[in-house]
C-alpha cells in the first residue's frame, strides 16, 4: 500500500482528524455536476469558497460560562453542536451572536469577543469546523436595550401574574448579569423593550442608559477590535448582526431612536452607527475576508398608528440601503425581519415566505441600479425543493420525501416558496438554523431528496443513503 493511500490526516491541528477524501456536502463527481442545482454549486465571495450555498445561520445556545476566567469563551459543546454541522456538509458554520462588548451579551451565557482571552476557544472551534471542508464565519453583535436577560428555558419556566409563560426574565447581578450598565440609543424606563417599567414583576427587560456620543465611538471602535480578534482566530467570515431589534437595529429605526444628536433623526443619521462600524471592520480585515450583514427588512410597524405617525423601518428603507453597502464593502446582505417592537403586526413564527419575498426584491432593486450584493434568504427551510428553488434560476419542483417526518416539514414550509421572477433566483444562499438544530444531517437528506449525489464523510459513508 503506497504511502498516499493510508488514513491521512487534517494539517495543522493538535490532535488527529482524517482528511475526507471528497469534501461533505460536495458534488461527488464531476459528471453528477452537470445535473446538480445551484444550491450545490461553489461559490466564490472575496477569498473564500462556499461548497454549496447551504449556510448555518446563528443560533443563540445560552452556553458559555457567565463568570470566572472563561467568561464569554466558546466550549466543547460548540464544537459538538458546530462541528456536527460542519461534519455533515454545510458550506458555512455561523459562531453565534457573539457580543463585542460585555455589556453586549442577550445574556450572561451568551459568548463575546470583546477580549483577547476569548481568541483560543474560538480558534479552537474555527479549526475544527474548517477541518471538516466548511468556512467558519461569527456573527458580531451588541444587544443594546435586550441585554442582560436570562436564556428562554428560564423564563419559560416561570408564569406571570396572569398566569401566562414568561418570554423574558431580567438577568440579575447575582447571575452574572450587568442592570445598570443596559444602554440604547434612548433612556429610561419608558424605552425598555416590553414596556415594562421596573416595579413591574412581569417586566422581562431592564430600563437602558443613553449611549453618549464618545460611548458610541468606543463601540465602533470595541467593533472593529472584535473582529480583528475573530481573524486572529482564523475565523473565515464576518457578520454584523443589524437585525431582530438589538442594537443597530435600534438606531435604525425611527421608533426608537429619537436622539437629537447626528446619531438620531435623518435617514442619514439614524444608518451613521452602522456605517461607521462597516467601515471600520472594513479597515482591520483582510482584503480576502468576507463582510456579511443581516438586517431586519422590516420591523412590521407599517400598519400601525405609530407607524404611520412616526414612520418605522420598512423594506423601502431596506432597499435604500442596501443601495449603499456595495460600495462600503459588504458583500453578503442576510435578509431577516422583526423583533424591534413588542408591538410589530406580523408574528415571524407564523409566517411563511414573506422573508424570502423580501430579499427577492432587494436583489431585483439591486440589479436594476447596476449594482452587485450577494443574497442570503433567512428562514424556516425545511423541504429541499424549496431551498433549490430559491436559488436556481427555473426548474421544476418534485417531491421526494425521505419519510413522512420530513415530508410533512416540506408541506408546512412550502408555503415559503415564491413564484419564480422571470428566471432570477431569489437569492445566492440559504441560511437555515432550527432544522439544523432537529437534523444536523439535513444538507446530506436535501441532497438525497433531489437525486444530487454529493460526498459524505468518511466515517459515515458505510451508511450513507442509498442511490435514488
Amino acid at each position: 500500500m503506497a504511502p498516499q493511500d493510508y488514513n491521512r490526516e487534517v494539517p495543522g491541528l493538535e490532535y488527529f482528524t482524517p482528511q475526507h477524501m471528497t469534501s461533505p456536502g460536495t458534488i461527488a463527481s464531476v459528471e453528477a455536476s452537470k445535473l446538480s442545482p445551484t444550491l450545490f454549486t461553489p461559490l466564490k465571495i472575496r477569498g473564500t469558497i462556499l461548497r454549496n450555498r447551504i449556510l448555518v445561520a446563528p443560533m443563540c445556545q445560552y452556553s458559555t460560562a457567565s463568570h470566572g476566567p472563561a467568561t464569554g469563551a466558546l466550549t466543547d459543546y460548540h464544537i459538538a453542536t458546530l462541528g456536527h454541522y460542519a461534519l455533515k456538509g454545510a458550506g458555512l458554520v455561523f459562531v453565534e451572536a457573539s457580543g463585542v462588548q460585555a455589556n453586549g451579551r442577550i445574556s450572561p451565557n451568551c459568548p463575546g469577543v470583546w477580549s483577547d482571552a476569548q481568541i483560543p476557544a474560538l480558534r479552537r472551534i474555527s479549526d475544527f469546523i474548517k477541518s471538516q471542508g466548511a468556512l467558519s464565519g461569527i456573527q458580531l453583535a451588541h444587544a443594546g436595550r435586550k441585554a442582560s436577560t436570562c436564556a428562554p428555558w428560564i423564563a419559560g419556566a416561570q408564569k406571570t401574574q396572569g398566569g401566562k409563560r414568561k418570554v423574558s426574565v431580567r438577568a440579575h447581578k447575582d447571575v452574572g448579569g450587568w442592570p445598570s450598565n443596559v444602554v440604547g440609543p434612548m433612556g429610561g424606563e419608558e424605552w425598555t423593550w416590553d414596556g415594562s417599567k421596573l416595579s413591574d414583576e412581569n417586566g422581562g427587560y431592564w430600563a437602558p442608559r443613553a449611549l453618549s456620543e464618545q460611548d458610541i465611538a468606543e463601540l465602533v471602535q470595541d467593533w472593529a477590535k472584535a473582529a480583528e480578534r475573530s481573524v486572529k482566530a482564523g475565523v473565515d467570515v464576518i457578520e454584523i448582526h443589524g437585525a431582530h431589534g438589538y442594537l443597530i437595529h435600534q438606531f435604525l429605526s425611527p421608533l426608537t431612536n429619537k436622539r437629537t444628536d447626528e446619531y438620531g433623526g435623518s435617514f442619514e443619521n439614524r444608518t451613521r452607527l452602522l456605517i461607521d462600524i462597516i467601515q471600520a471592520i472594513r479597515k482591520v480585515i483582510p482584503e480576502t475576508v468576507p463582510l456579511y450583514l443581516r438586517i431586519s427588512s422590516t420591523e412590521w410597524m407599517e400598519d400601525t398608528e405609530e407607524g404611520k405617525q412616526h414612520g418605522s423601518w420598512d423594506v423601502e428603507s431596506s432597499v435604500r440601503l442596501a443601495k449603499r453597502l456595495p460600495g462600503l464593502g459588504v458583500d453578503l446582505l442576510d435578509v431577516s425581519s422583526g423583533g424591534n417592537l413588542n408591538r410589530q403586526r406580523l408574528n415571524p413564527f407564523d409566517a411563511k415566505d414573506y422573508q424570502t419575498r423580501i430579499a427577492s426584491r432587494i436583489r431585483r432593486e439591486l440589479k436594476k441600479d447596476g449594482l452587485s450584493m450577494f443574497i442570503g434568504a433567512v428562514g424556516l427551510i425545511t423541504e429541499a425543493e424549496q431551498a433549490r428553488d430559491i436559488v436556481e434560476e427555473g426548474g421544476a419542483v418534485t417531491a421526494r420525501s425521505a419519510d413522512v417526518e420530513i415530508e410533512n416539514e416540506a408541506q408546512a414550509a412550502v408555503g415559503m416558496t415564491d413564484a419564480k421572477n422571470g428566471n432570477e433566483p431569489m437569492a445566492d444562499v440559504v441560511l437555515v438554523a432550527r432544522q439544523f438544530m432537529r437534523e444536523p444531517e439535513w444538507v446530506l437528506r436535501v441532497a438525497w431528496q433531489l437525486g444530487v449525489d454529493v460526498a459524505w464523510p468518511n466515517q459515515f459513508l458505510r451508511v450513507r443513503f442509498p442511490k435514488l
